[in-house]
């Protein structure tokens, strides 16, 4: 059995408990405990919104964090619009053929760092796998600069 089925059996089977025990009043409480097993990404600690926007959290100062977004970006020949600034953050907006790409990268603590990265093709489809491959490069750059300062240091 696939996952895809796996979690639609899952989903099946917890909300078909949960209104069996408790009737339509028990719905709610069915569907939000259902749904993060819906949405959540397949490994990598890499997760999925609702609306398929990708996230993950690094443990790294949101300044390396941000060095290696635009790392992994360059490594994928995505070119890179100016940086904006958001609320505890900044937004990279990066552009191929046929994807607009958005990086909010938010300090989460002053080691901690969430990234979301959210492509998009057209108005409304979107590009997990591309999403996902930019968190993991971001991710390998972060090792390699980790790595290159624990040599120096």
């Amino acid at each position: 059995m696939d996952l895809k089925s796996f979690r639609s059996l899952l989903f099946a089977a917890i909300l078909g408990s949960g209104l069996a025990v408790s009737g339509c009043g028990a719905l709610p409480v069915t569907l939000v405990s259902v749904l993060p097993v819906m949405v959540s990404g397949a490994g990598g600690g890499i997760a999925y919104t609702v609306t398929n926007v990708a996230y993950k959290t690094f443990s790294y100062p949101i300044d390396m964090v941000t060095e290696s977004v635009h790392d992994a970006l360059t490594k994928m020949q995505i070119a890179e619009e100016p940086m904006a600034e958001i609320e505890d953050g900044v937004e990279i907006t990066g552009l191929t053929r046929k994807l607009t790409i958005y990086i909010d990268i938010e300090e989460i603590t002053p080691s901690t760092t969430r990234v979301k990265v959210n492509a998009k093709r057209g108005t409304i489809m979107k590009d997990k796998a591309t999403a996902k491959e930019i968190l993991v490069q971001i991710d390998a750059a972060l090792v390699k600069v980790s790595e290159e300062t624990d040599i120096k240091g």
